[in-house]
């Protein structure tokens, strides 16, 4: 097993993690999780989706990210009348040149926030597909390389479907997690009222307050000694047990792609770089697992009408499946 105690940039990325952390429990009031969960993904230099009802601070915690790290970011409001060249950029033509010259969209940026991706229509939100994999974009037949670290934090509402246009399999696929908010608890909604109106007009919270903490060079530092994370074989067989007994579950219609298994292996050393440790173990495995693999089963139509959540499916499959000892 790699040992990364001698790892120049190893200490310093784990701080870098805490140093986030705590700037973004200043301003998200509760939400741990999320929290959790959003670095975790950055550090897997993954994307994720943010699903909560309106109000949670879905847009407020990736705002946060942005600001913390010196990012150069793009905030794009997804409605049903947006168009790919609103995402991707087109080409133009000059009157002065006499010529056409391509003028980049809002994509190329280090994080970009889909705010709302459900709202515009499939054509519109494929746009994002090959940005999100290849980190590429394909503009009048040119390729054209998007910046590192490129980050997509994109979020949804899950109570109002009128107007939506609900991801396709093959690009929730592309999202490494899906992270669920809920309601904060009572202490933590009292807290949030005396953060957000104290000598603040109206409800706007300002983060110009929120002072960088990192860099991108730190950013792209840390996702470099993320993948340097150890992990034991056994480990990689448990990821691989876990994602194939989705496919043969009792109760689960589609189970997760081999993108899966990758995506559970980048996570657990993202998780592992969160909690200081050099390798990746079966417990964090079992961690990130809900936010890895909600959006890539589907269960079958009896539970669904039952009411059965991905979750509960996720969850009796970590409670069966024998994890190895450590």
């Amino acid at each position: 097993m790699t040992n990364m105690t001698n790892t120049p940039d190893f200490t310093r990325s784990h701080e870098v993690m805490l140093a986030l952390k705590k700037n973004f429990s200043s301003v998200v009031i509760g939400q741990h999780q999320a929290i959790d969960e959003l670095l975790m993904c950055v550090a897997a230099g993954g994307h994720i989706l943010i699903e909560g009802v309106p109000g949670l601070a879905k847009t407020l915690l990736a705002r946060a990210l942005a600001q913390s790290t010196q990012a150069e970011h793009v905030r794009i409001q997804f409605t049903p009348d947006l168009m790919p060249s609103d995402i991707v950029g087109h080409a133009m033509f000059e009157q002065q040149t006499n010529r056409f010259t391509i003028r980049q969209g809002p994509v190329f940026s280090n994080i970009v926030i889909a705010d709302e991706i459900n709202r515009a229509p499939a054509k519109t939100q494929s746009a994002l597909l090959e940005a999100m994999q290849e980190q590429q974009v394909s503009l009048e037949g040119e390729t054209r390389r998007l910046p590192n670290p490129f980050i997509v934090v994109a979020t949804q509402n899950p109570i109002e479907q009128e107007g939506t246009y609900p991801l396709p399999q093959a690009q929730l696929d592309r999202f490494l997690c899906k992270t669920l908010m809920d309601y904060p608890n009572a202490d933590d909604e009292k807290e949030m009222l005396n953060l957000v109106t104290h000598e603040q007009v109206a409800n706007q919270f300002s983060l110009t307050s929120l002072e960088p903490v990192a860099s991108i060079d730190d950013v792209t530092a840390l996702q470099t000694a993320t993948s340097f994370v150890a992990v034991d074989d056994a480990v990689q067989r448990y990821i691989v047990e876990l994602v194939q007994s989705t496919r043969q579950w009792n109760g689960i219609d589609i189970g997760a792609g081999p993108r899966a298994s990758i995506a559970l292996l980048r996570a657990a050393r993202g998780q592992a770089m969160l909690e200081g440790q050099t390798y990746a173990t079966p417990d964090h495995v079992k961690q990130v697992a809900p936010a890895i693999l909600r959006h890539r089963i589907q269960l079958t139509p009896d539970l669904d009408i039952e009411g059965y959540k991905a979750d509960d499916m996720i969850n009796t499959l970590l409670n069966d499946v024998s994890a190895p000892r450590q």
